[in-house]
């Protein structure tokens, strides 16, 4: 979705597919050196849902 700094183009129906994956790997590439890490979340409500869907462009 993203790629040096800007959006790029993607399916959506593709990313809905894998979003309602019970477990999603997000790969972020910095090209800082090498380091890992884990985070953990959780599901979220749909009214948090709903309100920052609008910020969608």
């Amino acid at each position: 979705m993203c790629e040096n700094g800007a959006g790029v183009e993607f399916s959506e129906e593709k990313a809905k597919e894998i979003l309602l994956m019970n477990d999603i790997v997000i790969s972020v590439k910095l090209g800082d050196g090498n380091a890992d890490a884990t985070a953990y979340g959780c599901d979220l409500t749909y009214e948090y849902v709903r309100i920052n869907g609008d910020y969608r462009t």
